[in-house]
């Protein structure tokens, strides 16, 4: 059996289904009549953490230097969805994004775009210090924090790494910078973390960051996600609740993941009323909402998280051929791969098989 170079077994991968005559030159649209506006770019599957629920704690066989594409290479996919397909939303990711040094070539690449999407950023903030005003200047919009506690001891436990310190700084440079908007990603890695959960609501509310709290998700290099230890999204509201009171959201929420609620008492940064959005993608899947297209550092486009095919544009980008015929075998190829796309992530089906890339390979 074939290896990936993530050393998992590699699984043939069926052809995806052509989109029909009738959306051949149109958008990114499923069979199910949902729109792609967002994509998802995971510019490396290299982290610098080694958090305990998505790595083992010495890492992973990272892809291959000459497989990742290029910034180069990245610009003129990207330019090929929002010029051709219609994605109004580029969010970068990893692994951790700031390992790549030339994310700014990247970024300022989008920015010039004609329409220019929203730029938003997924990092665990250990860089962020030293890059936030260059990634500004480049043309970043928006940027969440992966941070799951903010008790010193913990973080260390949980990430393999003492390093809270310049997460804590890096958010505060992203706000000098003048990012205005400023989410704050946490996962509850074990049932006892719950109780740390009101500190870190709170250091979120105090400083005008928007925590979205997600629950877990088989997508672990271990496979070792365990259903019946999983943190629900029922645990999280109890657990805020007893601290916070939190109030219905009348915003309609539309595709995005996360439901929402008013914190009484508490203001955001842009003198609004403060939330608190929980991400519950395994009890309360919204894939009916979904907008979402992803793309992997080696070039490969996934139409869902829990996707087990993938369409490879990277060997269409450097296959040959003139730039109008790269471009609209990029186009074609993405648009069959998005209307193949299932009506939702099947995790919660008897025969559901966690993909064969963890989160990291694949990005958030």
């Amino acid at each position: 059996m074939s290896i990936t170079p993530l050393g998992l077994p590699m699984r043939r991968r069926p052809p995806v289904s052509a989109a029909p005559a009738h959306v051949t030159g149109a958008g990114l649209i499923d069979r199910y009549g949902r729109v792609v506006r967002d994509l998802r770019v995971s510019v490396t599957d290299r982290c610098n953490l080694r958090c305990t629920y998505c790595m083992p704690a010495d890492g992973l066989d990272w892809l291959p230097g000459d497989a990742v594409l290029t910034a180069d290479e990245f610009v003129r996919v990207i330019t090929v969805a929002v010029r051709d397909l219609g994605v109004r939303g580029v969010r970068f990711t990893g692994g951790e994004p700031l390992l790549r040094r030339d994310l700014e070539t990247i970024v300022s690449g989008v920015a010039a775009m004609r329409p220019r999407p929203e730029i938003t950023l997924t990092t665990n903030g250990l860089g962020l210090g030293h890059r936030a005003d260059g990634l500004v200047a480049a043309g970043l919009d928006r940027i969440n924090v992966s941070l799951d506690t903010v008790d010193a001891d913990r973080f260390a436990q949980v990430t393999r790494r003492s390093r809270l310190s310049d997460v804590v700084g890096g958010l505060a440079a992203a706000r000098r910078a003048g990012i205005g908007t400023i989410k704050v990603n946490a996962v509850i890695p074990d049932r006892s973390d719950l109780a740390r959960l009101p500190q870190l609501a709170r250091f979120c509310l105090i400083h005008g960051y928007q925590l979205r709290v997600i629950e877990q998700m088989p997508l672990d290099a271990g496979h070792r996600w365990d259903r019946s230890q999983m943190v629900t999204a029922d645990d999280i509201l109890r657990t805020l609740r007893g601290e916070f009171g939190l109030l219905d959201d009348e915003r309609p929420r539309g595709s995005a993941p996360a439901d929402t609620w008013v914190v009484e008492g508490w203001r955001a940064a842009d003198g609004g009323p403060a939330r608190i959005g929980v991400i519950a993608s395994i009890t309360r899947p919204f894939c009916g909402d979904c907008d979402r297209t992803r793309l992997t550092a080696d070039g490969m486009v996934r139409n869902c998280l829990f996707a087990n095919t993938e369409t490879d544009l990277r060997s269409v980008l450097r296959g040959g051929g003139t730039a109008r015929e790269v471009d609209a075998a990029i186009a074609a190829a993405w648009r069959g791969n998005a209307w193949a796309k299932a009506s939702g992530h099947g995790v919660n089906d008897p025969d559901f098989h966690q993909p064969e890339r963890p989160m990291s390979a694949i990005g958030g």
